[in-house]
């Protein structure tokens, strides 16, 4: 669909974009600082050419669309500027090609748009902020950090789209592993998960005593140390909170195994606080990496009960880790099997965890709510 040619050569007040107030000129090129114009010239590959309607029209697009892509992409609306290359009427071209061929509906599209955008944008974030700005420090006395920036992006440009697309094939294969594994088609949507919170005990006292540099190497030493401990363990790191992270895992034993390695790591590191987590087991819905539900909910809800250093867990999990043979149903049932494994001269039955019930409560919006207190157990 393109857009209709009456339009060619209107200013901004005929387009969808929101103009901003302070553009006067909305057909000009865009004035910048003159090194990042030649690095986004460089990290795009292509000069500014293209007004958003000019890249709309050359994509065979219609300025709708093109604007709820760009905004779905979280950028902002530029009014008439000149500001857009070849790679962003390419990317137009692409998203509406996937909808014309009907692989995509256009309200997927937009999500596609919107779930990139958002993980790049992190993403980039972080390098520029975290990784960009220490290697850029001067080399040698009388150097700027503009006379640094642009050779040194210029070496790691290629080398980090590489290992980017690297990574991002071998999360998409790890997913769709997942999902065609799923029992049935309802599965590959809602799921059943064990989802899971850690949450760091008593850090809105710690912000008022630590200075912001303390506090930020303190939450990335946290978020680090989770992201791998998940990682390591067969979990999927589904979002950092700050002093919070949230996990999710196929089964309940392996949630479990992550639950005790974060609070036996944390609580041996002089340096941090107290932690906490809560886990819940069952139907989970996910959406653009991100994980919504009762279940969601039930395991939030037990992290902010859960004691200091401790794990608590809903019924639903405690009943699936017995089911698997990961803990007993009971420890009254365990002592009985030890006892007859003994007196027939076996070794009794072992399980990784054990379990405590805790006295039920009740839980805003969740009813009533039978806790159990995870632990590690021998045999």
């Amino acid at each position: 669909m393109t857009v209709d040619d009456r339009t060619s050569g209107a200013g901004a007040q005929d387009s969808p974009y929101p103009t901003p107030h302070h553009v006067v000129d909305h057909t000009a090129e865009p004035t910048g600082h003159p090194l990042a114009i030649r690095l986004e010239q460089l990290i795009l590959g292509a000069d500014r050419r293209y007004t958003p309607f000019q890249a709309a029209r050359t994509a065979g697009v219609s300025m709708e669309l093109a604007s709820r892509f760009w905004r779905a992409m979280g950028f902002a609306d530029i009014g008439q500027a000149k500001a857009l290359t070849e790679a962003d009427v390419l990317a137009l071209r692409r998203l509406a090609g996937l909808v014309e061929a009907g692989l995509l509906s256009e309200p997927m599209a937009v999500q596609v748009a919107r779930s990139t955008g958002q993980t790049t944008a992190r993403l980039a974030e972080w390098q520029i902020d975290s990784f960009l700005e220490g290697l850029t420090e001067p080399p040698e006395p009388g150097m700027t950090r503009t006379e640094v920036t642009y050779p040194l992006v210029e070496l790691l440009l290629p080398e980090l789209e590489e290992f980017l697309v690297y990574v991002w094939r071998r999360q998409l294969a790890a997913a769709t592993g997942r999902v065609v594994q799923a029992a049935d088609d309802e599965e590959m949507v809602d799921r059943r998960l064990a989802v899971g919170f850690a949450d760091l005990v008593g850090f809105t006292r710690l912000t008022r005593r630590l200075e912001e540099e303390e506090l930020g190497e303190l939450v990335e030493a946290f978020e680090t140390t989770s992201a791998d401990l998940v990682a390591a363990h067969g979990g999927r790191l589904i979002k950092t909170l700050g002093d919070e992270v949230l996990f999710a895992a196929d089964d309940a034993g392996t949630a479990a195994e992550i639950a005790l390695r974060l609070i036996e790591t944390m609580s041996n590191d002089e340096t941090m606080p107290a932690l906490r987590v809560g886990i819940a087991f069952g139907t989970v819905t996910t959406r653009m990496g991100d994980v919504f539900g009762t279940t969601v909910n039930l395991a939030s809800r037990l992290t902010s009960i859960a004691p200091k250093d401790a794990v608590l867990v809903d019924s639903a999990l405690a009943e699936e880790l017995a089911r698997t043979g990961d803990a007993p149903a009971s420890e009254a049932e365990a002592a009985e099997e030890a006892a007859a494994a003994e007196k027939e001269g076996e070794e009794p039955p072992s399980y990784r965890f054990g379990l405590q019930p805790m006295w039920q409560r009740p839980v805003r919006g969740l009813g009533m709510v039978e806790p159990w207190l995870l632990g590690r157990r021998g045999t």
